[in-house]
C-alpha cells in the first residue's frame, strides 16, 4: 500500500492528512471551508484516493494561508507514497465536463515542477472559497508534489462547474498517472532512471 501521512503545524495553520494512493475514493475532510472540502472530496472519488484531512486555519485573516498549506500537504503526500516513483505510468490526462464547463487536465510526475495554468474564473467567490486561490492551490501542489501540471478551460462560465470541472479532471489525470504499469516492472519510467 503507498500511504504517507502529513502533519504541518504553523502559526497559520495545523493540518493532518493520510492519503492512501491505492484506496476506494473514501474521504473525510474538514478544512473549515465548506466548497473547498467538497472539491477534496469529489478529488478522493474520481481519484480513488483515499484522503483523511484536518485543517484548523486562520480564517479570521482569510482562506489564503488554510487552501495554500493543504495543497502543499497533499503534493509532499503524493509525492511521499510514491517514492521513486518506480512503475507507474507516469503521465495522465483528462478532459472533463460540468455542465458547459469542459476543463483539460495533463500532467507529468516528472520531479519536475511546472504549472500551466488557464482557467478564466469571472466570479470573485464560490460560496466561502475564494476563486483566485484555485490557482494558488494547485501552484503549491504542484511544487511539492514535484509535477508538471496544465490545467486548461476549454469552455465555461459558471465558476462552481469550472473549478469542479478542474478537480475531477486533476483527480481523474493523477489516477491514471499513479497507476501501476505492469510493462514496466517495477523501473522508473525515464530513460535517466530517475524522476526526483
Amino acid at each position: 500500500m503507498r500511504i504517507s501521512e502529513i502533519s504541518r503545524e504553523t502559526a497559520e495553520t495545523n493540518i493532518k492528512l493520510r492519503l492512501n494512493l491505492d484506496g476506494s475514493g473514501n474521504s473525510q475532510i474538514s478544512t473549515g471551508l465548506g466548497f473547498l472540502d467538497h472539491m477534496l472530496e469529489l478529488f478522493a472519488k474520481h481519484g480513488g484516493f483515499d484522503i483523511t484531512l484536518s485543517c484548523v486555519g486562520d480564517l479570521h485573516v482569510d482562506a489564503h494561508h488554510s487552501v495554500e498549506d493543504i495543497a502543499i500537504c497533499l503534493g509532499r503526500a503524493f509525492s511521499d507514497a510514491l517514492g521513486d516513483r518506480a512503475g507507474i505510468n507516469r503521465y495522465g490526462s483528462a478532459l472533463i465536463p460540468m455542465d458547459e464547463a469542459l476543463v483539460s487536465t495533463a500532467l507529468d510526475l516528472s520531479g519536475r515542477v511546472c504549472l500551466c495554468y488557464g482557467l478564466d474564473i469571472l466570479a470573485e467567490k464560490v460560496g466561502d472559497f475564494d476563486t483566485e486561490l484555485t490557482e494558488e492551490f494547485f501552484a503549491a501542489f504542484s511544487r511539492t508534489g514535484a509535477l508538471t501540471l496544465h490545467i486548461r478551460q476549454l469552455s465555461g462560465g459558471n465558476a462552481h462547474h469550472i473549478i469542479e470541472a478542474a478537480f475531477k479532471s486533476l483527480a481523474r489525470a493523477l489516477r491514471e498517472a499513479v497507476a501501476i504499469d505492469p510493462k514496466n516492472e517495477g523501473k522508473v519510467p525515464s530513460t535517466k532512471g530517475t524522476l526526483i
